[in-house]
């Protein structure tokens, strides 16, 4: 009997219609006569899904009782005692409870596999393991139950079951999802529209993934070797001049017209180090490239078109773009030009794009090189011209029947002594000069077939030749020594003007300044070590690339900056011409790491500004708000102490419970404003230990009127890590707040869930609400909202309580209410080893 089949349908949370979808696949198949049965569906409660389950075979489920409770599981044994064709298993990633067959559900699926029966399952792309990590970060929510990457890929059928944030919501808010009760928690939180569109990406994505490997596996099983146009990829080859941006501008187009596309830019360096490239110019393109949606990549390789095509091919790249050669007609001379290379070797498979732009034809200058070092092949062609090419032209000349002449003769080896000067340098040329004189001597000169010179005239004609080729040469060769340092110098130039300027525009961060380091001398990785004294160990202030050095000593070339700093370089050594640019960006690195400490201290500077402003306007604010409870208390104490009048035993309870609310309003004021005081000095020390959110809020609630709060906090909740009297201030100031702005039709709740590792406790009024332009005002010290009186607060109320959740580590934001409010959202941080709650919403909820 052979292994059964899995299709399997992928959603991107709970509700989008996968166990709708496997349903109606059951029934089709049915109605074709399959025998097809229900192994393991859960409807939960969804009046849709449960109508679809009539019509279909259900499998009896095993009941297994844990912890006091009855739980129901697949059946396993039931399954393969019945032996359909198809068993349909919903939740593919469940943990099936202690005591089952299997642990993970997905175990029980392989078993009815391996027995030769097809499975349709459901699963979220939320319950993949590898995924884990990227959905917490996006949702807050750690996923309990996983099911590994690789059987999901194993499956024969995957299909995506999609549907838009703003649909699946509708859905939800209809009551086609969750009960009513638990509409509004589900909305707030897991169903946001960014986490439903970052998972429906997550989602989309996976899927593409998964189809590219079926289509590279049926590729490779068919033997088929060309490129099929499904997802582009296409590769831009950059030379760091301005005709980039045209080039990128382009492959960008080309990426819109094709679902999917990739741009990938890539910069080819020598290994040599400094190139003819702007530092500058290729900093602005990969910022555009980025801004583009695109990846700029650095590849080190002496062959250029080799290297670009190594890459394209490793990246399974469809196309490559490259600009029309800046090259002027007489530069052809040192070979057909990257494009043209590029074009001849790439193959059937790549598409190339030479792209004109406004820099053509205009020269690109002769590559960097140090001194007169040229490349390999250029040196062999000046020997080959410089050695065979006089041969070559003698047997040319002896084999014509109208000798030209011997100064014609004389012109022409000198030629081929000038070509060679121009190709392979002063070397090349004197060999050439000393062979051409030797063939002139031998071949042209009377008596031929000798080296002896009979007229002296022909002698001096030889002399005068060697003489002018030696000249010519060496002159040749000086010029383009000269041409080459003078490029050399101008990049150079070009790098310390970018640095200059950088400097008086403070524009360059640490670690970017290291990598243009590290990517101008084609380094691996580069680091800037510092120590306070020449007794200290050095320490790291930052670093690029993989495995930076630890201590000068062990760098392939270290930058002395001053006497306890220095910037170390690993990959290759340095020539001594180099270290002159490279004590320039040394010089930066320490001005940058001296910029970023300075801006701290002035961050801190700020600070102390910011506290004085405070402490000014403190003064300025509290001029009423103080005098108010405290005019209120004198008043009455003054009446009380009157003799003229004789005062009730109900007028003195009075005046005397007016005396206790206005030592109350100025023990809050006096409170609140020690707080801020504080908060703006940076005394706050939170004494952090672990603690149940119900042994706080319940007595934050003293202050507000009975029945004004609606408290729902589950005793499932994990224990969190805060400072119970500083949690106490912050819910105790949130809640009066809510309290002192809800119209009182209903009270104002206050709930907590559990988020991953975070608590969230949720303070909900119906009021009037806060724009989105204001909400970050409200935390603002000596701020009130709308028309709140004067005497109602100095409005530091938020402030403060934002203060201290920071200061435990948690947070303090603020929402609107679905309907119509504010919401103040405070995140605090769950214990570590505290009881865990069930993260019940996106872990049950399956459709």
């Amino acid at each position: 009997m052979g292994r059964g089949t899995l299709r399997i349908y992928l959603g991107a949370a709970p509700g989008v219609g996968k166990t709708y979808a496997m349903l109606s696949e059951a029934h089709r198949r049915v109605e074709r006569g399959t025998d097809c049965v229900v192994a393991f569906v859960e409807h939960h409660d969804r009046p849709r899904t449960e109508v679809m389950l009539h019509g279909l075979e259900l499998l009896p489920r095993r009941e297994l009782e844990y912890r006091g409770s009855v739980f129901t599981e697949m059946d396993v044994d039931a399954v393969l005692e019945r032996a359909p064709a198809v068993a349909l298993v919903d939740e593919l990633a469940h943990t099936n409870v202690p005591g089952s067959r299997n642990a993970k559900r997905w175990q029980d699926v392989e078993e009815l596999l391996r027995a030769g029966i097809d499975v349709i399952s459901t699963v979220n792309i939320q319950h993949l393991e590898s995924l884990g990590d990227v959905v917490e970060s996006i949702t807050g929510v750690r996923q309990g139950e996983t099911v590994p990457d690789e059987v999901v890929r194993r499956a024969d059928q995957i299909e995506l079951v999609d549907m838009s944030p703003q649909a699946l919501r509708r859905r939800m808010a209809h009551g086609n999802i969750y009960q009513p009760d638990k509409m509004d928690a589900a909305l707030s939180n897991y169903f946001r529209p960014g986490n439903l569109t970052a998972l429906r990406e997550l989602a989309l994505l996976w899927v593409a993934d998964r189809v590219d490997e079926y289509l590279q596996q049926y590729r490779g099983e068919h033997n088929i070797r060309t490129t099929w146009q499904a997802r582009e990829r296409i590769v831009v080859g950059l030379t760091g001049g301005p005709e980039g941006r045209t080039l990128i501008r382009r492959a960008s187009r080309m990426a819109a017209k094709g679902s999917g596309s990739e741009i990938l830019a890539v910069y080819i360096a020598r290994s040599d180090g400094l190139t003819s490239a702007s530092p500058k110019e290729l900093a602005v393109q990969r910022t555009l490239v980025e801004d583009l949606g695109g990846s700029f990549h650095h590849v080190i390789g002496d062959d250029i078109p080799a290297a670009l095509l190594e890459f394209a091919r490793g990246v399974n790249s469809t196309q490559i773009v490259l600009g029309s050669s800046r090259r002027k007609t007489w530069q052809y001379i040192y070979g057909p030009g990257v494009g043209a290379t590029v074009a001849r070797e790439s193959g059937p498979d790549l598409d190339v794009h030479i792209v004109t732009h406004e820099e053509v034809a205009k020269g690109r200058g002769l590559p960097m090189a140090r001194g007169a070092r040229l490349g390999r092949a250029r040196i062999i062609w000046g020997w080959l011209v410089g050695v065979v090419g006089p041969v070559l032209l003698a047997v040319v000349l002896r084999s014509m029947e109208d000798a030209p002449g011997l100064a014609n003769d004389v012109l022409l080896f000198l030629f081929l002594t000038v070509a060679a000067a121009l190709l392979g340098g002063l070397r090349p040329a004197l060999a050439s000069a000393a062979v051409g004189s030797m063939l002139l001597n031998y071949w042209f000169t009377p008596p031929t077939h000798t080296l002896t010179v009979q007229d002296p005239e022909n002698l001096v004609a030889i002399v005068i030749f060697f003489a002018v080729a030696v000249a010519v040469s060496s002159v040749v060769d000086l010029a383009a020594r000269r041409t080459h340092q003078a490029a050399r110098l101008r990049a150079e130039s070009e790098i310390l003007s970018f640095l200059a300027g950088s400097v008086l525009r403070g524009e360059t961060a640490l670690d970017a300044l290291l990598e243009r380091v590290r990517e101008t001398f084609a380094m691996e990785s580069v680091a800037l070590l510092e120590r306070s004294s020449d007794v200290e160990p050095w320490t790291c202030a930052g670093s690029v690339g993989p495995a930076p050095v630890t201590r000068p000593d062990d760098a392939d070339v270290d930058m002395p900056v001053g006497d306890n700093m220095a910037l170390a370089l690993s990959g290759r050594v340095l020539p001594a011409e180099d270290r002159r640019v490279l004590g320039a960006f040394a010089a930066q690195a320490a001005v940058v790491l001296d910029r970023q400490r300075l801006v701290g201290e002035a961050e801190q500077a700020r600070r102390l500004a910011e506290g004085n402003r405070i402490r000014t306007a403190l003064l300025a604010a509290v001029s009423h708000d103080l005098r108010t409870p405290l005019a209120s208390i004198k008043a009455a104490v003054s009446s009380l102490r009157s003799d003229d009048v004789a005062w009730s035993e109900e007028d003195e309870a009075e005046l005397l419970e007016g005396i206790e609310d206005g030592a109350d309003r100025l023990d809050h004021l006096v409170g609140n404003l020690l707080d801020m005081s504080r908060l703006q000095t940076g005394t706050v020390t939170p004494l952090i230990r672990e603690i149940d959110l119900d042994e706080v809020v319940p007595m934050a609630l003293g202050g507000v009127p009975e029945g004004s709060v609606d408290l729902d906090i589950p005793e499932t909740l994990p224990m969190v890590a805060v400072d119970p009297g500083l949690l106490e201030r912050v819910v105790a100031n949130i809640v009066e707040n809510a309290v002192k702005y809800n119209p009182g039709q209903e009270p104002v709740a206050v709930a907590a869930s559990a988020l991953g590792g975070r608590v969230e406790l949720r303070v909900v009024d119906r009021g009037r609400g806060v724009p989105d332009e204001a909400k970050e005002r409200i935390f603002e010290p000596f701020q009130r909202y709308g028309d709140a009186p004067r005497g109602a607060g100095v409005g530091l109320g938020l402030a403060v309580s934002r203060g201290f959740a920071e200061a435990m580590g948690g947070t303090l934001d603020a929402e609107d209410t679905p309907g119509g409010g504010l919401t103040m959202v405070l995140t605090l941080t769950a214990a570590p080893g505290g009881v865990r709650a069930e993260a019940e919403l996106p872990a049950r909820a399956t459709s």
